[in-house]
């Protein structure tokens, strides 16, 4: 059952999220990538939908997030805004939208707010897309950046383990961190770093910082829809908690279905016309 107060149905904005952590309410956060998920989690009383590119994997059954496009991503996003009344709807701009090209940067942010509505981007990386996220925020176009563990950079990386253990990296993600603030954005993902990193860092700047395996001392907490409620079950990071098993239940009233059509005994008289 939902928690909410009549103040808690107001409409989210980015300003509203500033104002939960200088209050010291926490932020809720999770992934929606269709019309009918959408309805349910912000009903449910979510504040922030993120349209992830975690849809290259939960929806489109890519190993990465690297090959979902553009166009994908605001087709999604479409669907998550119709569905949508009270939450701030954030959408990733996918690999090779943004990273080298400020100008594509611009016109790929463009299209995401124009065709899907939606009210924010997010982007990640630090101080090697400066310009890109610079140009996007004088468009008047918000950003929430994404530091830690960057999934675009699988690649790069060659690993999904913790980020930033070592002293230099943990340096530079504060570094970027409070630049990220300096330069605009409205709030930091911080994914997969240790947890008193994530805590320094939100202790540091006065936008909400939203962890994802970041640990408990951040202002907020993400993750995708699919893990948390079971549908993946491929997928145990440690920091992942599920609230259901959805993969059984589908599986089990899917399987009473294919009996009863079987038998015959679906429909019944009172089910038919």
């Amino acid at each position: 059952m939902s928690t909410n107060t009549i103040d808690n149905k107001r409409k989210v904005t980015t300003r509203r999220l500033v104002e939960m952590k200088q209050r010291g309410e926490k932020i809720s956060m999770l992934t929606a990538y269709d019309y009918s998920s959408a309805k349910i989690v912000d009903g449910a009383g979510i504040d922030v939908i993120l349209v992830g590119d975690s849809a290259s994997n939960v929806m489109a059954g890519n190993v990465t997030t690297l090959p979902i496009t553009l166009d994908q991503m605001i087709y999604h996003a479409k669907s998550v805004m119709k569905g949508t009344e009270r939450a701030l709807v954030v959408v990733d701009l996918p690999f090779g939208s943004y990273q080298g090209n400020s100008k594509e940067a611009l016109a790929s942010a463009v299209r995401i707010m124009k065709e899907s509505h939606a009210e924010a981007v997010k982007m990640e990386g630090g101080s090697e897309i400066r310009e890109s996220i610079e140009r996007i925020l004088c468009a008047g176009i918000p950003v929430m950046g994404h530091l830690g563990l960057t999934p675009q950079s699988i690649n790069k990386f060659g690993t999904y383990n913790v980020r930033a253990r070592e002293e230099a990296e943990a340096a530079k993600l504060i570094s970027d961190a409070i630049m990220l603030e300096e330069i605009g954005c409205f709030a930091i993902v911080l994914e997969k770093i240790p947890a008193d990193l994530a805590r320094k860092v939100a202790e540091q700047v006065t936008i909400p910082v939203i962890g994802i395996g970041a640990g408990g001392g951040v202002d907020g907490q993400v993750l995708v829809m699919h893990d948390m409620l079971g549908i993946n079950q491929g997928f145990s990071p440690r920091f992942l908690r599920r609230y259901a098993d959805l993969a059984t239940i589908m599986h089990d009233a899917i399987g009473h279905y294919v009996e009863d059509v079987k038998s015959g005994s679906f429909p019944s008289t009172e089910e038919s016309y």
